[in-house]
Protein backbone atom coordinates (compact mmCIF):
# COMPACT_ATOMS: atom_id res chain seq x y z
CA UNK A 1 0.00 0.00 0.00
CA UNK A 2 1.44 3.36 -1.08
CA UNK A 3 0.70 6.54 0.85
CA UNK A 4 0.83 10.28 0.19
CA UNK A 5 1.82 12.39 3.20
CA UNK A 6 1.39 16.04 4.11
CA UNK A 7 3.92 16.34 6.96
CA UNK A 8 2.89 19.89 7.88
CA UNK A 9 -0.61 18.75 8.81
CA UNK A 10 0.09 15.14 9.74
CA UNK A 11 -2.35 13.91 7.10
CA UNK A 12 -1.72 10.67 5.25
CA UNK A 13 -3.72 9.29 2.34
CA UNK A 14 -3.70 5.86 0.73
CA UNK A 15 -2.87 6.52 -2.91
CA UNK A 16 -5.66 5.56 -5.27
CA UNK A 17 -5.49 6.26 -8.97
CA UNK A 18 -2.89 8.50 -10.56
CA UNK A 19 -4.37 10.42 -13.48
CA UNK A 20 -1.81 12.06 -15.76
CA UNK A 21 -1.99 14.71 -18.45
CA UNK A 22 -0.06 14.36 -21.68
CA UNK A 23 0.89 17.35 -23.84
CA UNK A 24 -0.14 20.00 -21.30
CA UNK A 25 2.81 22.26 -22.15
CA UNK A 26 2.96 23.38 -25.79
CA UNK A 27 6.77 23.33 -26.04
CA UNK A 28 6.90 19.75 -24.76
CA UNK A 29 4.26 18.66 -27.26
CA UNK A 30 6.30 20.26 -30.05
CA UNK A 31 9.59 18.68 -28.97
CA UNK A 32 7.98 15.23 -29.33
CA UNK A 33 6.32 16.11 -32.63
CA UNK A 34 2.80 16.01 -31.18
CA UNK A 35 -0.13 18.32 -31.86
CA UNK A 36 -1.32 20.58 -29.06
CA UNK A 37 -4.64 19.08 -27.90
CA UNK A 38 -7.85 21.06 -27.50
CA UNK A 39 -8.97 18.90 -24.55
CA UNK A 40 -6.83 17.25 -21.85
CA UNK A 41 -5.20 13.99 -22.95
CA UNK A 42 -5.31 11.54 -20.04
CA UNK A 43 -3.54 8.35 -19.08
CA UNK A 44 -3.09 6.57 -15.76
CA UNK A 45 -0.38 5.08 -13.59
CA UNK A 46 -1.02 2.47 -10.89
CA UNK A 47 -0.26 3.28 -7.26
CA UNK A 48 2.31 0.46 -7.38
CA UNK A 49 4.48 2.63 -9.65
CA UNK A 50 5.15 5.17 -6.85
CA UNK A 51 8.57 5.46 -5.21
CA UNK A 52 9.68 8.02 -2.63
CA UNK A 53 12.50 10.55 -2.38
CA UNK A 54 15.85 8.76 -2.17
CA UNK A 55 14.62 5.59 -3.84
CA UNK A 56 15.65 4.19 -7.23
CA UNK A 57 14.08 3.99 -10.67
CA UNK A 58 14.73 0.60 -12.20
CA UNK A 59 14.61 0.56 -16.00
CA UNK A 60 12.86 -2.60 -17.22
CA UNK A 61 14.82 -5.00 -19.41
CA UNK A 62 12.33 -4.49 -22.25
CA UNK A 63 13.35 -0.82 -22.76
CA UNK A 64 16.49 0.90 -23.96
CA UNK A 65 15.24 4.48 -23.70
CA UNK A 66 13.88 5.72 -20.38
CA UNK A 67 12.97 9.42 -20.14
CA UNK A 68 12.29 11.78 -17.20
CA UNK A 69 9.43 14.34 -17.04
CA UNK A 70 9.18 16.61 -13.98
CA UNK A 71 5.58 17.46 -13.05
CA UNK A 72 3.46 19.25 -10.47
CA UNK A 73 1.39 16.66 -8.59
CA UNK A 74 -2.04 17.57 -7.18
CA UNK A 75 -3.32 15.51 -4.24
CA UNK A 76 -7.09 15.17 -3.97
CA UNK A 77 -8.42 15.48 -0.42
CA UNK A 78 -12.19 15.15 -0.86
CA UNK A 79 -14.53 13.33 -3.19
CA UNK A 80 -15.14 15.10 -6.50
CA UNK A 81 -17.70 13.98 -9.05
CA UNK A 82 -18.41 16.24 -12.02
CA UNK A 83 -17.36 19.35 -10.09
CA UNK A 84 -17.23 22.73 -11.77
CA UNK A 85 -13.96 24.59 -12.21
CA UNK A 86 -15.19 27.05 -9.59
CA UNK A 87 -15.64 24.25 -7.05
CA UNK A 88 -12.55 22.28 -7.99
CA UNK A 89 -9.88 23.88 -5.84
CA UNK A 90 -11.79 23.04 -2.65
CA UNK A 91 -11.01 19.38 -3.43
CA UNK A 92 -7.21 19.88 -3.38
CA UNK A 93 -5.38 18.75 -0.24
CA UNK A 94 -1.84 19.50 -1.37
CA UNK A 95 0.86 19.78 -4.00
CA UNK A 96 3.97 17.71 -4.60
CA UNK A 97 6.78 16.97 -7.04
CA UNK A 98 6.56 13.99 -9.39
CA UNK A 99 8.74 12.56 -12.14
CA UNK A 100 6.75 10.82 -14.84
CA UNK A 101 9.19 8.14 -16.01
CA UNK A 102 8.49 7.05 -19.56
CA UNK A 103 9.86 4.21 -21.66
CA UNK A 104 9.96 6.31 -24.81
CA UNK A 105 11.00 3.53 -27.19
CA UNK A 106 8.23 1.26 -25.94
CA UNK A 107 5.70 4.08 -26.05
CA UNK A 108 6.61 5.02 -29.62
CA UNK A 109 6.42 1.42 -30.81
CA UNK A 110 2.97 0.94 -29.27
CA UNK A 111 1.67 4.30 -30.52
CA UNK A 112 2.81 3.43 -34.06
CA UNK A 113 0.66 0.29 -33.89
CA UNK A 114 -2.32 2.16 -32.46
CA UNK A 115 -2.02 0.25 -29.18
CA UNK A 116 -2.31 1.45 -25.57
CA UNK A 117 1.01 2.37 -23.97
CA UNK A 118 0.35 1.69 -20.28
CA UNK A 119 3.45 -0.51 -20.02
CA UNK A 120 5.60 2.49 -20.98
CA UNK A 121 4.19 4.62 -18.15
CA UNK A 122 3.06 2.29 -15.36
CA UNK A 123 5.99 -0.01 -14.67
CA UNK A 124 7.29 -0.44 -11.11
CA UNK A 125 9.20 2.74 -10.03
CA UNK A 126 7.71 4.81 -12.90
CA UNK A 127 6.36 7.50 -10.55
CA UNK A 128 8.86 9.07 -8.14
CA UNK A 129 6.79 11.25 -5.82
CA UNK A 130 7.66 13.68 -3.02
CA UNK A 131 5.74 14.42 0.15
CA UNK A 132 3.09 17.10 -0.28
CA UNK A 133 2.71 20.61 1.06
CA UNK A 134 -0.77 21.81 2.07
CA UNK A 135 -2.78 23.48 -0.67
CA UNK A 136 -2.84 26.65 1.43
CA UNK A 137 0.98 26.84 1.17
CA UNK A 138 0.76 27.37 -2.61
CA UNK A 139 -1.15 30.59 -3.34
CA UNK A 140 -0.98 30.07 -7.11
CA UNK A 141 -0.14 26.65 -8.59
CA UNK A 142 0.22 28.35 -11.97
CA UNK A 143 3.22 30.42 -10.90
CA UNK A 144 5.78 27.77 -10.00
CA UNK A 145 9.25 27.00 -11.36
CA UNK A 146 9.82 23.35 -12.30
CA UNK A 147 13.41 22.14 -12.60
CA UNK A 148 15.10 18.81 -13.18
CA UNK A 149 18.82 18.09 -13.33
CA UNK A 150 20.63 14.88 -14.26
CA UNK A 151 24.03 14.38 -12.61
CA UNK A 152 24.03 18.09 -11.72
CA UNK A 153 23.27 19.26 -15.28
CA UNK A 154 20.04 21.25 -15.60
CA UNK A 155 17.78 19.64 -18.21
CA UNK A 156 14.31 21.07 -17.52
CA UNK A 157 13.58 24.61 -16.35
CA UNK A 158 10.00 25.69 -16.92
CA UNK A 159 7.02 27.40 -15.36
CA UNK A 160 3.59 26.09 -14.49
CA UNK A 161 2.33 29.38 -15.96
CA UNK A 162 2.79 27.66 -19.34
CA UNK A 163 0.24 24.91 -18.65
CA UNK A 164 -2.36 24.77 -21.41
CA UNK A 165 -5.04 23.36 -19.09
CA UNK A 166 -4.99 24.77 -15.56
CA UNK A 167 -5.65 22.98 -12.30
CA UNK A 168 -9.33 23.94 -11.76
CA UNK A 169 -10.23 22.99 -15.31
CA UNK A 170 -8.20 19.77 -15.11
CA UNK A 171 -9.99 18.65 -11.95
CA UNK A 172 -13.37 19.55 -13.42
CA UNK A 173 -12.63 17.63 -16.63
CA UNK A 174 -11.20 14.56 -14.90
CA UNK A 175 -13.99 14.42 -12.30
CA UNK A 176 -16.52 14.35 -15.10
CA UNK A 177 -14.97 11.07 -16.29
CA UNK A 178 -13.63 9.41 -13.13
CA UNK A 179 -14.97 10.22 -9.69
CA UNK A 180 -11.96 11.55 -7.79
CA UNK A 181 -11.51 10.28 -4.25
CA UNK A 182 -9.25 11.23 -1.34
CA UNK A 183 -5.75 9.96 -2.11
CA UNK A 184 -6.08 10.23 -5.87
CA UNK A 185 -3.31 12.19 -7.56
CA UNK A 186 -3.25 14.22 -10.77
CA UNK A 187 0.03 14.81 -12.63
CA UNK A 188 -0.35 18.02 -14.60
CA UNK A 189 2.16 17.60 -17.43
CA UNK A 190 5.78 18.53 -18.05
CA UNK A 191 7.63 21.46 -19.61
CA UNK A 192 10.09 21.04 -22.47
CA UNK A 193 13.53 19.50 -21.99
CA UNK A 194 12.69 15.84 -21.43
CA UNK A 195 15.40 13.32 -22.21
CA UNK A 196 17.01 10.00 -21.48
CA UNK A 197 18.55 8.69 -18.29
CA UNK A 198 20.85 5.70 -17.96
CA UNK A 199 21.79 3.34 -15.18
CA UNK A 200 24.06 5.18 -12.76
CA UNK A 201 22.46 8.59 -13.31
CA UNK A 202 20.98 10.66 -10.48
CA UNK A 203 18.00 12.94 -11.03
CA UNK A 204 17.24 15.97 -8.87
CA UNK A 205 13.80 17.52 -9.35
CA UNK A 206 12.48 20.66 -7.64
CA UNK A 207 9.37 22.82 -7.73
CA UNK A 208 9.63 26.19 -6.03
CA UNK A 209 7.65 26.35 -2.80
CA UNK A 210 6.57 22.72 -3.12
CA UNK A 211 9.47 20.33 -2.65
CA UNK A 212 12.17 18.28 -4.27
CA UNK A 213 13.19 14.75 -5.18
CA UNK A 214 16.52 12.99 -5.53
CA UNK A 215 16.24 9.71 -7.42
CA UNK A 216 18.92 7.30 -8.65
CA UNK A 217 18.58 5.21 -11.79
CA UNK A 218 19.49 1.54 -12.12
Amino acid sequence: MKTARIPATGQEFTIGKIVCLARNYAEHARELGNETPAAPVLFMKPASSVIADGETVRIPAYSQECHYEVELAVLIGSRAQAVSAEEAMACVAGYGVAIDMTLRDVQNQLKAKGLPWDVAKGFDSACPLSDFVPATAVPDPHNLNLRLAVNGELRQNGSSADMIHRVPGIISHVSGIFTLEPGDIILTGTPAGVGQVLAGDVMAAEISGVGNLRIAVR
